[in-house]
């Protein structure tokens, strides 16, 4: 992997774990301070975590400039890995069936943000 596909990637990351702490950090107030209930947040959480690695891979593929749907899949699987270890770690729980289902849709979403980015950006030789 060359470095310019690295910065793309450590871009990606950061977008998506920037976008997850403010996003938690809004739930928490939601719920914290609404009658917001359970069974909508999961909804929420999902749509707001698809959205997020949607952006994180579109920014990582927008950098990398090549590769889009590989730079797009490698964030995704960046973040489940992530996600994965400090579930496992920290807390000694595998993923669920539902869990895995979810992170498999995040990949994708972030797969497919990394292919438009890429195909967002245009070349500055060609103007």
């Amino acid at each position: 992997m060359q470095s310019k596909q690295f910065v793309a990637l450590m871009y990606g990351w950061i977008v998506i774990f920037g976008l997850i702490l403010v996003a938690s950090f809004s739930l928490a107030l939601l719920l914290r301070f609404s009658s917001f209930s359970q069974p909508a947040l999961d909804w929420v959480t999902l749509v707001v975590g698809l959205i997020t690695l949607f952006l994180g891979g579109l920014i990582a593929g927008m950098k990398g400039k090549a590769k889009g749907w590989m730079i797009g899949a490698i964030t995704g699987a960046g973040f489940t890995l992530f996600t994965f270890l400090v579930q496992y770690l920290g807390y000694q729980q595998a993923f669920s069936i539902e869990q895995m289902i979810h992170h498999i849709f995040y990949i994708l979403a972030a797969l497919f943000g990394g292919v438009i980015g890429v195909n967002t950006v245009t070349d500055e030789n060609n103007n």
